[in-house]
């Protein structure tokens, strides 16, 4: 699985942005696809996650009602809308693939796209 990641950039706070992560490779093993964050000095942590299939949408109580994830199956994207952003919410946003049911869990994640800086000013 080949997972690209854009969409990063500076923004002020209270702005918004989204992300894209586009997908390629054998996909047939993954049940989950999910964004995750990781600041500096920090650990990386789950942001959001979506079935491969359809189906419930999960994130981190940190983002809740702030950012929505979705997928366009046609293109094998999947999109983070970023919305209301704070200064806490930079950080390097991934995209990532699992085949576990702990999405939340960044260890579980198998493939990695590069990587997406986002920065948010106060």
């Amino acid at each position: 699985v080949q997972l690209q990641a854009s969409g990063g950039g500076l923004v002020q706070a209270g702005g918004s942005l989204r992300l894209s992560c586009a997908a390629s490779g054998r996909t047939f093993s993954t049940l989950f696809v999910g964004w995750l964050r990781q600041a500096p000095g920090k650990e990386r942590e789950f942001v959001a996650a979506i079935p491969r299939s359809g189906g419930t949408t999960s994130y981190a109580d940190s983002v809740k009602g702030r950012f929505a994830i979705s997928r366009d199956n046609a293109k094998n994207t999947v999109y983070l809308q970023m919305n209301s952003l704070k200064p806490e919410d930079t950080a390097v946003y991934y995209c990532a693939t699992t085949g576990s049911y702990y999405y939340s869990n960044a260890r579980r994640y198998d493939y990695w796209g590069q990587g997406t800086q986002v920065t948010v000013s106060s």
